[in-house]
């Protein structure tokens, strides 16, 4: 996987970073009470991790402490994108040791990574022991992002959905089928999930048309 996937550290003034700071706009917007943030697809994608990944970097960019946690057991992709150690949620729940020791700083000054860990942990996203370590982390962080499974892959995507305060669905453009995208935003309001938006990732810019189209066109 190529460092090139974040561009938001390697090239921000990218128009396409612009569209990432649009969607930080909209949770920021969405106000005080919205912490804690997950980000899911239809189906599993590693493009959204690459988009958690980005919105996290903008949103410390913005002066906020963030923290990323990589809640995808199976697909854990956060700590190769910030070629990090994959010490995270496993060595948390298996130590005595406190989570903030396992967050790790990344390049961007002010965004933080707690990585999955080296083995799942079944059914920990549903447990009340995962709402208690958010409770813990929230003291010392402005925005959680949660890069959570595929809802139709996994159940852990609907469990993060019920710890978060608001979702956001990734929607891979040309790659999903309408009806796959309006089958996962069904899962998540029959789970009571708080849908902030859908973002139309991976859409082709055509370079021809205004720097207004490109930002757009980019992550919608």
């Amino acid at each position: 996987m190529e460092r090139t996937e974040l561009i938001s550290l390697s090239n921000p003034r990218s128009p396409i970073v612009e569209a990432y700071r649009n969607v930080r706009s909209a949770i920021r917007t969405a106000g005080e009470k919205m912490r804690v943030v997950e980000i899911t697809d239809s189906t599993s994608d590693e493009e959204k991790s690459v988009f958690t990944a980005n919105l996290a970097v903008v949103m410390a960019q913005a002066g906020k402490k963030i923290l990323l946690i990589d809640c995808d057991f199976a697909h854990p992709t956060q700590h190769m994108l910030f070629q990090l150690e994959n010490r995270g949620l496993f060595e948390v729940v298996n130590s005595e040791g406190e989570a903030g020791a396992f967050c790790q700083p990344t390049k961007q000054a002010g965004l933080f990574l707690l990585t999955a860990g080296v083995t799942a942990l079944p059914d920990f996203l549903s447990s009340g022991c995962f709402l208690e370590l958010l409770e813990q982390l929230k003291k010392d962080y402005d925005y959680i992002l949660l890069d959570a499974p595929a809802v139709l892959s996994s159940a852990d995507a609907l469990a993060a959905a019920a710890c978060a305060d608001g979702v956001v669905l990734v929607i891979e453009s040309g790659r999903e089928e309408p009806k796959i995208a309006r089958l996962a935003k069904k899962r998540l309001e029959q789970a009571n999930a708080h849908i902030l938006g859908c973002v139309l990732n991976s859409v082709t810019v055509d370079y021809r048309y205004d720097e207004l189209y490109q930002m757009r066109g980019a992550t919608g």
